[in-house]
């Protein structure tokens, strides 16, 4: 992480508590449910990495600055074009309204951040991430940090400790972040969800 967007330096924050968001675990609103089963958006993977963290980086009506630093930036690119970062993007009318990225590593993915322009935009592109996890074998989803939007859907703080260790059996395995195909509608999505 960054100071801010213009910061040179970045540091690797490791906190005393965690956030996680278990996977098998998750709860969803009955609104949102109904958000993802209308198709409200189309849900894309992948289509625009740097149009997605960029829109991250944006300046926001609850923050002006930004732990995502141009040169962080530019390496989450680096690791996008590696295969190791990815992005679930909300469109409608051709238009990118909300997503997230993140990093993939064994069965492990680090979200990173989210933005929304529209209605539950980031919330969904999270719902399809989700399913698209438990598709693909995962077993941690970590969220860095316990916030209210989290909080909603089940997330929760464990120790550095506990971290540590479901870190270390996440790595000792591969997930599959592209055993779902690119495109999925919401009603796929709640069904995976669902079954766990």
């Amino acid at each position: 992480m960054a100071d801010s967007r213009e910061d040179t330096r970045a540091a690797i924050v490791d906190p005393p508590m965690r956030g996680i968001l278990p996977l098998q675990n998750l709860h969803i609103p009955r609104r949102l449910r109904r958000s993802v089963r209308q198709n409200v958006y189309e849900v894309r993977v992948d289509t625009t990495f740097g149009g997605v963290v960029t829109a991250c980086a944006a300046p926001a009506p609850e923050r002006e600055d930004t732990w995502i630093s141009h040169g962080i930036e530019y390496l989450y690119g680096a690791l996008f074009t590696q295969g190791a970062a990815h992005s679930v993007e909300c469109w409608q009318n051709d238009k990118l309204v909300g997503g997230l990225y993140g990093v993939r590593l064994g069965r492990a993915f680090f979200g990173e951040s989210m933005f929304s322009t529209a209605r539950d935009a980031s919330k969904v592109a999270l719902i399809h991430l989700c399913a698209r996890l438990i598709h693909g074998g995962f077993t941690l989803l970590d969220t860095q940090f316990m916030t209210r939007h989290l909080a909603q859907f089940g997330a929760l703080e464990i120790t550095r400790a506990d971290y540590h260790e479901r870190l270390k059996s996440a790595l000792e395995q591969e997930g599959d972040f592209t055993s779902l195909p690119v495109s999925i509608s919401g009603n796929a999505a709640l069904e995976i969800l669902d079954t766990q």
